[in-house]
């Protein structure tokens, strides 16, 4: 037993002598190692033998820059299959619409550099033929964040010369897209499979602020400064009627359910419900501001709207007769801004259910929780605060992503970028960003299969971006 102590103690100097010459990385790989046994000076000679040799059998794969924790983290999560994977990606094409990454995304990249190698792991990082460093961590972050890339431009739509205020694609569409302008004009056009504009809606003279497509796509209801409602046969080109209003009609949707109510939110701080046959009004609600956004729950029972003091306001509403009333208000705490997103989801991972989105103009973003089965009373989950919006950006959900991991926003921005924000991160939330607009971006729209995302700009210009295939 002695001879056995003796040889550990031994072994344990020549080991100390050797970590010498090794990188200190190394070196604190053995030392630092948590030990169940820190009184036993045999147990810790025999461990850091094992330890070191460990560590010299890794010394290949395990590159470090100096930020040692960095390095061991991703080294240690790294895919099993990821030299295979690394040799045999092909490059990033280079896209008007790229991936970017985002500062915290940076540092976790950090292990790749082999600046800091000793010469000979240099060499054999040169001889792996990688294109660039850069291509190195493309390749880790689109096969760990691949939900959110997006491979470039699918088409552009540049005909309009005035500010898009509000773009959307069709109901369970994947090709059908239309957005309203300053000048007045609905423009409908399609992506696929050639990209083309289908009809040129004009008859509002001030500016559209909302539309909503039926859930045939036969027509679209669109509602304007002008306070006119007008419904629209897409088929046709032609506007088949025409609803007067006293004021400035701000947002307008379908019932989910029954397509002959149309609900219209107005500057008379008011919610109008009317038949979309007939054109008479059949109930309507008063609030105490303008109604400036507005949608509905999957059911139909609920229609959750804001106003222009930033009051979020839950309504009751009849499927089948079409009555409307006041359930439930909530509001944030010294934010009196106007709400321009208002969207619901049927779904989320992180809240467990249905789920309501709000957007305003001094970069508040708000996720609330929303429980049905108390007349939609409303829980603020988390909020997000932006930079400030002179416009009247828009935002949206990202519902295919967020089943993925983690609740992911799209939102347009005043620097002429898309920017994609994950609601779970605590720091560093923007985890993308789409860079191809010269003006700032006002509206956000999903296709039905989100393969495909509508962006508009002050400018005029509409961009359909193609995300990325994943398996």
């Amino acid at each position: 037993m002695d001879d056995v102590l003796n040889r550990s103690q031994k072994a344990e100097v020549e080991v100390q002598n050797k970590v010498i010459m090794v990188d200190p990385e190394e070196y604190l790989s053995c030392t630092l190692q948590p030990s169940p046994a820190e009184s036993n000076p045999n147990y810790i000679g025999i461990r850091r033998i094992l330890l070191y040799r460990k560590a010299l059998s890794l010394r290949k794969d395990w590159r470090c820059n100096g930020k040692g924790y960095v390095a061991y983290r991703n080294f240690i999560s790294r895919p099993r299959s990821w030299e295979r994977n690394v040799a045999s990606l092909p490059s990033t094409p280079g896209q008007s619409g790229r991936w970017l990454q985002s500062p915290a995304l940076a540092e976790a990249e950090s292990w790749s550099s082999s600046r800091d190698l000793p010469s000979g792991i240099q060499s054999m990082s040169r001889t792996a033929s990688f294109s660039s460093n850069a291509s190195d961590n493309d390749l880790l972050h689109k096969r760990s964040e691949h939900a959110y890339s997006f491979v470039g431009m699918h088409c552009i739509f540049d005909q309009c010369k005035a500010m898009v205020t509000v773009i959307k694609f069709g109901h369970m569409s994947s090709d059908l897209l239309a957005y309203g302008a300053t000048d007045g004009s609905l423009t409908v056009c399609t992506v696929s499979p050639t990209p083309s504009v289908i009809k040129q809606l004009t008859g509002h003279s001030k500016d559209v602020t909302d539309f909503d497509f039926s859930a045939n796509n036969q027509y679209i209801a669109s509602s304007s400064m002008d306070k006119t409602v007008r419904v629209w046969d897409i088929s046709k080109g032609i506007c088949i009627r025409v609803i007067y209003g006293v004021s400035s009609q701000l947002c307008i949707r379908f019932h989910p359910v029954n397509n002959n109510f149309l609900s219209v939110g107005n500057a008379n701080k008011e919610i109008i419900v009317f038949n979309f046959s007939t054109g008479r009004t059949i109930s309507k609600t008063s609030f105490g501001s303008e109604v400036t956004a507005m949608d509905h729950d999957h059911t139909g029972q609920f229609i959750f709207c804001g106003d222009s003091q930033g009051c979020i306001y839950t309504v009751s509403m009849e499927s089948r007769t079409g009555f409307i009333s006041r359930s439930h208000r909530n509001r944030s705490a010294g934010r009196k801004y106007p709400v321009t997103t208002v969207q619901y989801r049927t779904f989320s991972l992180l809240a467990r259910g249905p789920v309501l989105l709000a957007f305003s103009p001094d970069g508040t973003l708000s996720f609330f929780s929303v429980s049905l089965e108390m007349q939609g009373y409303l829980t603020l989950r988390c909020s997000l605060k932006l930079a400030s919006r002179l416009h009247s950006i828009r935002a949206s959900f990202c519902p295919l992503l967020s089943l993925e991991k983690g609740e992911f926003i799209v939102a347009g921005s005043e620097d002429a970028n898309v920017y994609f924000y994950d609601l779970t991160r605590p720091k560093n939330t923007c985890v993308n960003k789409l860079q191809g607009h010269g003006y700032p971006v006002i509206g956000i729209a999903w296709n039905h299969g989100e393969n495909l995302l509508a962006s508009s700009d002050f400018g005029g210009t509409v961009i359909v971006w193609k995300r990325a295939k994943t398996g």
